[in-house]
């Protein structure tokens, strides 16, 4: 039997060995390490299966390339940044891999939102730089977290691993999913909303865990946010632009936010002259002291990240030999 080609477009440069251990016996494995779509041009054209990560997106122009693809992987819960629809028109199956990483991101979620409301990163930043006296009072009228409303956007498997790691601290999680079947919320405790403008207005802490569609672009903006209890708090680990992160140096500063912890954006690495950027870098804006940014690393662990890798090489795998594929999403 001839051997298959398979791709990694992107994130990965090692030897591989992991997706080795699934593949290497009936197929090769390339890793483009690409940071644009162009760097794909004469290295995937020939390829069985496709592997994608986040640092690039796989659009029409890639894809229709592809002389005989049998499965694109998103290597990652979210695909919004493969052209599924154009892939499906291809005969083209497009996969993601949704069980990886979900305690990494909730427990990223709760760890930012302490950090955040419990004055955490606010004390440590302004006492690294002798701002204050060395007191409690640097973050004045801090909130008990017990009794506080969560507000989950979206509620699939990170957003209730997230829910219940919330109600073991007390806190009282609401959620609004309308594309969710009935009784979820009695599984598992929690209490749903209709309307989004109800989860926002009784939201202490905003956390997002819905996908990137035309629906949720931009969907937590200026005027969302003001919906919300003034000095409340927003986490966002899903996707960078469901929020307008634009947004947020303004209502930091006008204190309708108290923080805001955001491990994602629509671009990766952010411009240095975003707006959030910017105002995060500047000692004298309180935005400074009041969000936290990271890298888009919530899913990340040394385990998340060796369970990723395997399952989709397995999707590949099974793709190559005729196996009924698994969680395609077109």
């Amino acid at each position: 039997m001839s051997r298959f080609r398979v791709v990694i477009t992107d994130f990965l440069d090692d030897d591989l060995a992991t997706e080795r251990a699934t593949l290497d016996d009936i197929a090769d494995l390339t890793a483009c390490n690409a940071m644009s779509e162009d760097e794909l041009v004469g290295k995937v054209e020939e390829a069985d299966a496709v592997m994608l990560y986040h640092n690039i997106n796989l659009t029409a122009k890639t894809i229709e390339r592809l002389t005989k693809c049998k499965l694109i992987v998103r290597c990652g819960v979210g695909f919004d940044n493969v052209d599924r629809v154009f892939a499906r028109s291809r005969g083209i199956p497009v996969a993601n891999v949704p069980d990886y990483g979900t305690e990494e991101v909730a427990d990223s979620a709760i760890g930012l939102m302490l950090a955040l409301t419990r004055g955490i990163h606010l004390y440590n930043n302004r006492l690294q730089r002798s701002l204050g006296p060395w007191s409690y009072t640097q973050a004045n009228a801090l909130a008990r977290l017990r009794g506080r409303v969560l507000g989950i956007l979206g509620l699939g498997r990170i957003g209730t691993a997230t829910a219940l790691r919330a109600k073991a601290l007390g806190m009282k999680v609401i959620f609004f999913d309308p594309y969710l079947a009935d009784g979820i919320d009695k599984a598992v405790g929690i209490t749903r909303v209709d309307t989004l403008e109800s989860l926002l207005e009784q939201s202490f802490v905003l956390s997002p865990h819905c996908p990137l569609t035309p629906e949720t672009h931009h969907i937590i903006n200026a005027t969302t946010l003001a919906l919300m209890p003034k000095g409340s708090y927003l986490v966002n680990t899903s996707r960078g632009a469901v929020v307008d992160l634009a947004c947020i140096p303004e209502a930091i500063e006008s204190g309708q936010l108290a923080g805001a912890g955001i491990d994602v954006f629509p671009h990766e690495p952010p411009p240095t002259n975003h707006p959030l950027i910017d105002a995060w870098r500047d000692h004298s804006h309180p935005a400074h002291d009041r969000v936290i940014i990271n890298p888009h690393a919530a899913f990340y662990s040394q385990e998340g990240l060796h369970d990723i890798r395997v399952k989709s090489a397995a999707a590949c795998r099974r793709a190559l030999l005729g196996v009924p594929l698994r969680n395609v999403v077109n």
